[in-house]
C-alpha cells in the first residue's frame, strides 16, 4: 500500500498600499466594499485580482485562454471570412455547440445561439474548430439542406409545429477534445463545465478577496472636463461629474494545492514552474480599472509565504479589529505589527510539524519577528519557496 502523503499547500500573504483608486467597482459603478469587524473595508475581489494574473501569466506563457459564451458565433464569424454563405456559416456555428456532447451544449436562441454556459477554453481551438468545419463542408451543407427542408414542411394536421431537432454532424468526440483541451491557467484555476464529460478541472488556485487593514470609505472626487473649443467668452465645462475612490493598505491571500496542480499538469516539474510564475504574478499583478486616471501602481509592502501539509491557513483574522494609524500616521507598519502577532499565534497553536517553510521580503529594513526567513528580494522569496515546496513531507509520527 502506498504511503499517504498530505496535500502541499503554499500560503501567500501581501501587505499592500494602495493610494487613489477604483481598482473594482460595484453594480452601482461605486468602488467596493465590505463589512469586518464593524467597519467598513475597501474590498478588491477575487475575480477581479485573479483576471489580472491570469491576463499576466497568459502574456508571459505566450498561451492564451478565453471564457467565453460567442464560440459558436465567433466559429461563424470565421467561416463569412473565408467566404462561406451566411446562412451555411450561422448553421455551422451551431454545429459546434450540438456536436459538443451527446445531447449538445444548451444554448440561448433568443440570443443569437450563444452558449448557456460560461466556457473556458484556449484560444487557440478557434483556428482547429475552422479547420474541422472545413473538412467536413459538403456533410454540413446537406444537413443544412436537410434542415431547411423540414423546416419547410406543413405540420401534419393537429398537430403543432416544431424546430426539428437537428442531429450532430460533427465528430462529437473531436470537437468535445478539443474543448477539454487545457492551458495552464486553466490547471491553475480551473474550469466548471457540467455539460462535457471530463471537461472539469478542480482549481488548483484559491484567492481571497483583498481588502483594506482599517477602515476605509469611498471619498468623493468631484471632477470637470474643460471644452477646448468653446466659446471663448464663455465659462463652464463640457463635463462634470463626482466619481468616487478609495485608498489604503490592502491585506492579500493566496494558497496554491501544489499537489492539486501536478494533478493537473500531469507533471510536478512543470507544477513547480507554474508556481512560481504565479507566485512572481501574485506580487505584481494590478487590476487595471481606471487606471488612466489614478495609475495606483505599486508594489507589496511586505509578501509572507508558507508552505504547508494538510491544510492552508489565511491570516486575514489579523484584521477583524481595525488597525490604527501609527502616531505619525500611516496604516503600514502597524499592519505589519498585526501580521507578525498573528503570525506567531498561529505558529504557538498549530506548532511546525506540518510547516515545512516559511519566510518574507519586504521594504522594511529592520526584520520582522515570526514570519520566517528574511529574503533580500521578490525574486529570491519565489526562489526560494519552490525549492521549499518541493522538499517531502516529513514522516508521520509514530504512535
Amino acid at each position: 500500500m502506498a504511503a499517504y502523503a498530505p496535500a502541499r499547500y503554499i500560503d501567500l500573504h501581501a501587505l499592500q498600499p494602495i493610494p487613489a483608486s477604483l481598482l473594482n467597482r460595484g453594480e452601482d459603478d461605486d468602488p467596493k466594499t465590505m463589512l469586518l469587524g464593524g467597519a467598513v473595508r475597501a474590498m478588491v475581489s477575487s475575480q477581479a485580482w485573479k483576471r489580472a494574473m491570469r491576463m499576466m501569466m497568459e502574456e508571459d506563457l505566450d498561451e492564451h485562454a478565453a471564457r467565453t459564451r460567442m464560440l459558436p458565433l465567433r466559429v461563424a464569424d470565421a467561416l463569412r471570412a473565408d467566404g462561406w454563405p451566411e446562412e451555411l456559416a450561422a448553421f455551422t456555428g451551431a454545429q459546434i455547440a450540438r456536436s459538443a456532447s451527446r445531447e449538445g451544449l444548451k444554448t440561448e436562441e433568443d440570443q443569437g445561439g450563444i452558449t448557456s454556459a460560461l466556457l473556458y477554453l484556449p484560444r487557440s481551438i478557434l483556428t482547429e474548430l475552422v479547420e474541422l468545419c472545413q473538412e467536413h463542408r459538403s456533410d454540413l451543407e446537406e444537413a443544412r439542406a436537410e434542415a431547411a427542408a423540414a423546416a419547410d414542411r406543413p405540420a401534419p394536421k393537429g398537430r403543432n409545429q416544431k424546430t426539428p431537432t437537428v442531429p450532430a454532424v460533427l465528430p462529437t468526440r473531436t470537437v468535445a477534445a478539443l474543448i477539454k483541451r487545457r492551458t495552464a491557467t486553466i490547471n491553475l484555476f480551473g474550469r466548471m463545465l457540467a455539460e462535457i464529460p471530463d471537461a472539469h478541472v478542480d482549481g488548483a488556485v484559491q484567492v481571497a478577496h483583498a481588502f483594506t487593514v482599517h477602515q476605509s470609505d469611498a471619498q468623493p472626487d468631484y471632477f470637470t472636463a474643460v471644452e477646448d473649443w468653446g466659446d471663448p467668452h464663455g465659462a463652464g465645462s463640457a463635463h462634470l461629474q463626482t466619481a468616487f475612490f478609495t485608498t489604503g493598505v490592502l491585506y492579500r491571500y493566496a494558497t496554491v494545492n501544489l499537489t492539486e496542480l501536478t494533478r493537473n499538469t500531469g507533471d510536478h516539474d512543470q507544477a513547480l514552474r507554474l508556481l512560481t510564475l504565479f507566485a512572481e504574478t501574485f506580487i505584481e499583478s494590478l487590476p487595471q480599472a481606471k487606471k488612466t486616471s489614478t495609475a495606483p501602481h505599486t508594489l507589496p509592502h511586505l509578501v509572507h509565504y508558507a508552505v504547508r501539509d494538510r491544510r492552508p491557513v489565511s491570516y486575514a483574522a489579523a484584521f477583524e479589529q481595525p488597525v490604527r494609524h501609527a502616531p505619525g500616521g500611516g496604516h503600514t507598519l502597524p499592519a505589519v505589527a498585526a501580521l507578525s502577532r498573528h503570525a506567531a499565534a498561529i505558529n504557538r497553536l498549530l506548532g511546525e510539524r506540518r510547516r515545512i517553510a516559511h519566510g518574507y521580503a519586504s521594504f522594511q529594513e529592520t526584520p520582522v519577528d515570526d514570519l520566517g526567513t528574511l529574503h533580500p528580494s521578490y525574486e529570491d522569496l519565489t526562489e526560494a519557496l519552490t525549492q521549499a515546496a518541493a522538499l517531502p513531507s516529513p514522516a508521520p509520527a509514530v504512535v
